[in-house]
Parts: structure tokens; C-alpha cells; sequence
């Protein structure tokens, strides 16, 4: 699965377009990375500019974004409402998806490390990034702004983390900026049955981190009670990392609870929700739905998805699709208007145009496998049984959790079902992944021999594309083997009454393995590294005689629950 990050810089110009197209240029020039949104301000005179993608590709847009910027914006001729110090102010990374926290911070700081030694731009590291505890408030970094930058920058105890300490030519038209890590914000609001901005108001102080300010006897009317520096004292709300006001949508006619999610790892979206469906129920309103505004990670949805499976106890081991039905049924995501995953889910938004073959319907994959087209091939359809397989395990473990006088077991068989879901969707990706790994050898016998130096370029990239074809069908029979437990659990331990489902999918998995291990040796053929082919050929070949093992205890077990029904 691919890793992915999401880049949120601000460049300080929001009114003339010509120059913010020159920057947004930039980045669109960038393969690996989309452009999702471009936010111009002109009171602020600022840009929010927001893109995804695979991580060094981000570094890479980030990277000639902030340079046209440095180029075409001269801070000593900037105004602007909002807080500034440099022509990109801050840029800061979050990661959405098969990417922690840590391995962001590294990315980010590869950007700051090349902006202050290849573009010469002091460079402060804040949030996550941060190299100390003073530097993760942004605030900090940029106190003082662009025009209290040049002493700054002479101060020891704030010398840049990259880039010059001087305020230089170069750096009074760049000025600084502030490269950053920080958690995926989600803008979510919740809707009421209500026109009350007041009980709105009072929901949002129930829930959001800050709370409400203490007040002395009556919790409404009685006074503030303030701290030694005459600040209000303040009693937390119920829910960490979020921010919340009740307001009144007049296009919609009802009050909203609107929230900043600011890190939804602490406080997910439908953590959210229960939680004002709570509070809003105790105050005698109702909840009726509610808006997500901006984009979410995939993951969050489905996360989601499974939350409210699980409060039903019912089994999560349910489809993407399913899973994500789910989560906008129980938010009521189109109470207000048709929430369509296409556009509001990054990773949807980045997948790549052209029609897979596990889109098409079982007669159209049926007959593109029968043409004179030699993709897809064995590796193809071996990954495809194999998914059918584990398909049919999964499906005994969710109908073993639905199973009258079982209910206490549910849980078991959710957990099985899920890590089912898993194995399939891998197998599946690798459908057409097999195929794509054909492609790349015909691509690379198809490249230009008329030099020495055309005729290795050939070779090296024929011999790459080889051991990639040969990599493809050896995942697909590792996942396959590491499927078969799943079809093991389940004739042993599953609905007695689809045990025969547990045997075809045993059977299945096996084929798959067989299957990809013939891809495994016929695309070794060609490859002039020996030890790498007999490495992977010996793991193979003992792959494939542990899932034949398997096969066998799985079949014993399943002729023998046939003849005790």
C-alpha cells in the first residue's frame, strides 16, 4: 500500500493570481503528487495551498514551490492581516496513510535541511518536527514576524535549525519558514434539531478541550471565577484535541456544533459524534446528522465504520464499500446534502485513472483472460483464486458471528472476518499488480538498443522488470499461504453448516499458491542473478509444501464435519 502525505503550505499572496499560479505550477509539474486545493485570502494577502502525495514526491513539490515562492514574493513589500515571516511562512506535513508520525518528521525535516542549504531560507522546525520544546509552538518561531526577523536571526538562542543566521539580501526578500509535522485536522460539524445558537453554544462547551469558563454559584449567570493573573478558570470539556462553537446555518435552517478535530488519532470523528449525541441528548436535543467540510483519510471513515458495527456487535469483517456506508449512515453525512466518498476521501481523489481489472464484472475478466492478450496471465488469476478463497473463509466467519445462540462469540468471529477482509484486499491488489509487472518487462524490452550505453540501460531495466515479476507472484503466494489459517479456524471452529465453503477455499488458497509458484520459476529464467533466483525459489518451494499440509489437515477436518451432520 502506498504511503501518503499531505503538504499544507502558506505563501504570502493572496490577491495577485499570476504569481500564485506560478507556485501552484510547481507543484502540478510534480508526478506522485495532486494539487487538491488553493485558498486565496486577500485581507490576509495569504495562500493555503494543499497537495498529496507519496513522500518524496511531496519533498520534491514542497521543495520548487518554496523556491518559485522565494523568487516571485518580496516580503519587504508585504502586507497582510494574518501573522508572517517569510514568502512560504510555513509548510507543514501530515501523514495520512501507511505512514507514522516519525517517519513524517523525517520527511519534513529533508525539506528544511534542502530549503536552507540549496535555497539559502532560514528554516525553523515546529510541531512534531521540532528539534526543542520551545520550537514546537509555531508561535515562537515566528514571534516577532517579518519585521522583527533581521534580529532574530541575530540572536544565538534563535539561530535557524537550517539556513543563514544573517539577514541577508536573499533573506530580506524570502524571509523565513517554518516547516512543520502535525496530525490530520478534519472540520466536522454536527447538526441539531434546534435554531438555538445559545444551545448550540452550550453542547460545544460540553465537549471541546477548552471548556468553559467557571463561574461562582450559578453555572449560567454567576461570575467568572479568574486565576492570580486575572484570567478566567477555566473546567475542560469531555473531548481532548478538539475545538467547538455552536453557530446558526441559515441556508440550512438549523444550529450546528462546529469542530476542529486537531488530532483525530485522540479524537476521531465518530468519537465526536457519540459524544455531542450525548450531550445534546441531556440538554433534551437531537442530533440529526452532520457535515464533514474539507477531506479525510480513507482509514478514518473506515474506522468509523467498524465503531458503529461494533456497537451493534456485529461483525467488522465487512468490505471497504460496506464499512464506509456504514460510517455515512450513522453520522447522517447526507442529512444536509449527498455525501459522495469520490470527493471527499484523499486517497479516492489520488487513485489512478484507467479501468483495473478487478473492476470488471466476472464475464468481462473471464473473456480479457480468453483473448489473444497475454495479460492478465497465470500470476493474475492465481492472485484472483486466491482472493475467492479467502473470500470464502471470511464469509464463514461472518455468518459464524451472525449465528443464532452464538452471540457471545461474535467478537471471535469479527476478528477472523477482519484479518480475512485483509488477506483479500491484498490478493486483489495484486491481481493487477501481476499484470503491471508483465507490462514493465514488455515496457523495458520495448526501450531504444541502438548504443552500448542503450543496450545496458535495456538489460538493467529488462533484468529489474524480471525480478519485479518474479517478486509479484511470490507475495501472492505468501499471502495466500497466510490465508489458509483463516479457512483452518473456520472448518474447525466455524458454522458447522459451511464448513464445505472452509474446504473450497482450502482448495482454493492451495491453487493459488501452485499457481503463482509456476510464475515464480518461469520469470526466473532470464534473470542473470542466480542467488537471488534460488533464494526466492527455495522459500517458494517451501511455502508452497506447508499450504499442501495445510490443505490436507483442512480437508480431513472438513470430510469428517460432513459425516457428523
Amino acid at each position: 500500500m502506498k504511503q501518503l502525505i499531505e503538504c499544507v503550505p502558506n505563501f504570502s499572496e493572496g490577491r495577485d493570481m499570476a504569481v500564485i499560479k506560478q507556485i501552484t505550477d510547481e507543484i502540478e509539474k510534480t508526478e506522485g503528487v495532486k494539487l487538491l486545493d488553493v485558498d486565496p485570502g486577500a485581507a490576509t494577502n495569504r495562500t493555503v495551498v494543499t497537495f498529496v502525495g507519496t513522500p518524496d514526491e511531496v519533498v520534491e513539490a514542497a521543495f520548487q514551490a518554496v523556491k518559485k515562492a522565494r523568487d516571485v514574493i518580496d516580503m519587504r513589500h508585504h502586507k497582510g492581516e494574518h501573522p508572517r515571516f517569510g514568502a512560504t511562512d510555513v509548510c507543514p506535513f501530515v501523514p495520512v496513510s501507511n505512514i507514522t508520525m516519525d517517519e513524517t518528521v523525517e520527511y519534513a525535516r529533508k525539506l528544511a535541511k534542502r530549503l536552507g542549504e540549496e535555497l539559502g531560507v532560514p528554516v525553523y522546525c515546529y510541531e512534531n518536527a521540532a528539534f526543542t520544546d520551545e520550537r514546537k509552538n509555531l508561535a515562537n518561531c515566528r514571534s516577532g514576524e517579518y519585521e522583527g526577523l533581521a534580529e532574530k536571526l541575530a540572536d544565538p538562542h534563535w539561530k535557524p535549525d537550517f539556513g543563514p543566521a544573517e539577514f541577508n539580501e536573499q533573506v530580506a526578500g524570502s524571509g523565513a519558514t517554518a516547516v512543520g509535522a502535525r496530525d490530520f485536522l478534519v472540520a466536522f460539524n454536527v447538526n441539531l434539531n434546534t435554531t438555538s445558537t445559545r444551545r448550540a453554544n452550550a453542547i460545544a462547551f460540553d465537549v471541546r478541550e477548552r471548556g468553559r469558563a467557571k463561574r461562582e454559584g450559578n453555572p449560567i449567570t454567576g461570575k467568572i471565577v479568574k486565576d492570580e493573573n486575572g484570567k478566567p478558570v477555566m473546567v475542560p470539556g469531555s473531548l481532548k484535541a478538539v475545538k467547538a462553537i455552536g453557530w446558526y446555518i441559515e441556508e440550512y435552517g438549523v444550529a450546528q456544533i462546529s469542530m476542529n478535530l486537531t488530532n483525530i488519532s485522540i479524537t476521531p470523528v465518530h468519537v465526536a459524534f457519540d459524544e455531542v449525541c450525548k450531550k445534546a441528548n441531556a440538554r433534551g436535543i437531537r442530533v440529526t446528522g452532520s457535515e464533514l467540510v474539507g477531506l479525510i483519510p480513507l482509514e478514518a471513515m473506515l474506522e468509523a465504520g467498524r465503531y458503529f458495527l461494533r456497537k451493534q456487535k456485529r461483525s467488522v469483517g465487512v468490505d471497504r464499500d460496506e464499512l464506509l456506508k456504514i460510517a455515512i449512515k450513522s453520522m447522517g453525512l447526507n442529512d444536509l446534502k449527498s455525501f459522495d466518498p469520490r470527493e471527499k476521501i484523499i486517497e479516492f481523489l489520488l487513485e489512478e485513472s484507467g479501468k483495473k481489472l478487478v473492476d470488471m464484472n466476472l464475464t468481462a475478466f473471464a473473456n480479457e483472460t480468453a483473448s489473444e492478450s497475454p495479460a492478465p496471465g497465470g500470476g493474475s488469476i492465481s492472485a484472483y483464486v486466491g482472493a475467492l478463497g479467502v473470500s470464502l473463509g471470511t464469509m464463514v466467519a461472518n455468518l459464524s458471528a451472525h449465528k443464532r445462540g452464538w452471540d457471545d462469540r461474535w467478537e471471535e468471529f469479527s476478528d477472523v472476518a477482519e484479518r480475512g477482509q485483509q488477506l483479500k484486499d491484498e490478493l486483489l491488489h495484486l491481481v493487477d499488480e501481476d499484470t503491471r509487472a508483465f507490462n514493465r518487462i514488455m515496457e523495458a524490452f520495448g526501450l531504444p538498443k541502438k548504443s552500448d550505453e542503450d543496450k545496458k540501460a535495456r538489460t538493467d531495466a529488462i533484468q529489474e522488470a524480471s525480478k519485479y515479476a518474479m517478486q509479484i507472484p511470490f507475495k501472492v503466494m505468501e499471502t495466500s499461504y497466510r490465508s489458509v489459517e483463516i479457512m483452518r479456524a473456520m472448518a474447525e471452529n466455524g458454522n458447522p453448516n459451511s464448513v464445505s465453503d472452509a474446504g473450497v477455499g482450502a482448495l482454493c488458497a492451495l491453487t493459488a499458491v501452485e499457481g503463482a509458484f509456476l510464475n515464480v520459476k518461469i520469470n526466473a529464467a532470464g534473470i542473470h542473478d542466480k542467488k537471488f533466483t534460488h533464494e526466492l525459489i527455495s522459500k517458494a518451494e517451501e511455502i508452497m509444501q506447508k499450504t499442501r499440509a495445510c490443505r490436507d489437515v483442512i480437508m480431513e477436518t472438513v470430510e469428517q464435519k460432513i459425516r457428523e451432520l
